[in-house]
């Protein structure tokens, strides 16, 4: 009916789709023959709002436009990679919907995998939409079959008191998943996605570890890993975890950060909404920041595989308390591909040591 009755006589029609894009490969890949049949893919933009945050679009710049980031960027100097999604809330009567997708067609496959490409892309040609979308599903490609021992499952512990939720439902609300890149950048790093409803805290950010110094005279192995750290979500901030000499007469290390909060260094600019952005960009014609078609079947080639498995019951999801981090076997699982984990520091946006 929108093809018959709403196409633009003059100038020009887009059609804004929301997702889900499709349950798995084959669903998706029906979706998007009727939409072919309908509208060309100059005129389909497959929204999603995570590439319109603020630090999301903010990623290409930082890697592309600072001489440092370019030698570092890489597997000779990067240990390991974590993209996380936490939310300190469960499905609060939405339950109907989310059982019927879980945590990884609802924040991973998409979302989470976005974010992905623009950490693990290589430099465009240029930064016309298409170049851009082309190193896209180059990384997407790269992206080698799920492990079943790299796989953490879970669900909260009162997910089945939702009246919303089918009693019985296996549903997970938390997952951790390590995707590897087969690429000459990339090959051996871990990337850890980590998603899940109902723990200790909101946030979403990308994590990547720094490798351990060699020859290490100020123990920095006993003050943490450096990383750079993006929090797209609250409190936008991208901050460097470096050690550094405790003030004082003695001669020893601490760690610190060097800090750019959003809330701070921009306060007289108003950060746009994610949907704000992207519907302008949809008005200009603008498709760099939306899914084209074979990055969504590359995408879904990934998942669906694991979650045929998931649904005929053959990964169980393990039960973890609400507010906590999760299942213990999640963070087992990150250690073990070679994450390290800094005790004793925590970092706290400079709008909130202010008011401390």
């Amino acid at each position: 009916m929108i093809k018959k009755c709403c196409m633009n006589k003059r100038g020009w029609t887009r059609v804004v789709v929301e997702k889900p894009f499709g349950k798995d490969l084959a669903s998706s890949e029906e979706l998007s023959g009727q939409l072919g049949q309908l509208f060309t893919e100059e005129q389909i933009y497959r929204i999603d709002h995570y590439l319109g945050k603020e630090i999301v679009q903010n990623l290409l710049v930082m890697r592309f436009a600072n001489r440092f980031f370019l030698p570092l960027w890489n597997r000779d100097n990067i240990d390991n990679v974590q993209i996380v999604f936490k939310e300190d809330f469960g499905t609060e009567g939405r339950g109907g919907y989310f059982d019927e997708y879980g945590i990884i067609r609802d924040i991973i496959q998409n979302h989470l995998l976005q974010v992905l490409c623009l950490v693990a892309m290589e430099k465009p040609v240029s930064l016309s939409p298409e170049h851009i979308r082309d190193e896209k599903v180059k990384v997407l490609r790269a992206i080698e079959p799920i492990k079943d021992d790299e796989v953490v499952l879970g669900q909260y512990d009162g997910y089945l008191n939702d009246p919303t939720v089918p009693k019985g439902s296996t549903t997970p609300t938390f997952a951790t998943i390590v995707l590897r890149i087969h690429n000459e950048r990339w090959d051996g790093v871990p990337f850890i996605m980590k998603a899940g409803k109902a723990l200790d805290s909101r946030k979403a950010e990308i994590r990547v570890q720094f490798k351990d110094v060699p020859g290490d005279i100020y123990r920095c192995q006993k003050q943490g890993r450096n990383e750079f750290v993006m929090r797209l979500q609250p409190s936008e901030a991208m901050y460097m975890k470096l050690t550094v000499k405790q003030p004082g007469l003695e001669m020893s290390a601490t760690q610190s950060e060097l800090d750019l909060s959003y809330r701070q260094r921009y306060q007289d600019i108003v950060i746009p909404e994610a949907y704000e952005r992207l519907l302008l960009d949809t008005i200009r014609g603008d498709q760099q920041h939306f899914v084209r078609r074979d990055e969504l079947r590359a995408a879904w080639e990934i998942f669906t595989p694991l979650l045929h498995r998931i649904d005929r019951g053959e990964f169980k999801s393990l039960i973890y308390p609400e507010g906590s981090r999760g299942p213990p076997e999640a963070d087992q699982l990150t250690e073990r591909v070679g994450y390290v984990r800094t005790h004793g520091y925590i970092w706290i946006p400079p709008s909130l040591k202010a008011e401390l």
